[in-house]
């Protein structure tokens, strides 16, 4: 692995030792490619995805715009899925991503659509 990605391997699992979601608080979890970005709220008790959201999806990837404006979309998506579960509150995992950008988008997005972290 290159060094810029084991800096972020280790920024991650620092992140990881104290951030951890249950039932009622998950783990809003970032992955950032290239070309995507995904969310996943996850319960660490039991090991489970209880809902994600992607720039993949059909409705967000007909959306034209910047990156930082698809990912505040994705933002949204995630929130709107967890309401609906009976969610309004989690722990922001930024993945070892700086908190800046398209990571940063993602969790406004995701705070107008109703979560609390």
């Amino acid at each position: 692995m290159n060094t810029k990605g084991l800096r972020r391997q280790k920024i991650r699992y620092r992140i990881r030792k104290r951030v951890a979601g249950e039932t009622q608080k998950p783990r809003l979890s970032v992955f950032r490619s290239n070309a995507a970005i995904y969310a996943q709220l996850i319960d660490d008790v039991k090991g489970v995805t209880i809902a994600s959201a992607s720039s993949k999806e059909k409705d967000i990837a007909a959306q034209k715009g910047t990156k930082v404006e698809i990912s505040k979309l994705v933002g949204q998506s995630i929130a709107r899925k967890a309401i609906e579960l009976g969610i309004k509150d989690c722990v922001f995992d930024r993945s070892g991503y700086l908190y800046h950008g398209r990571v940063k988008s993602l969790a406004d997005g995701a705070r107008e659509g109703g979560l609390q972290f």
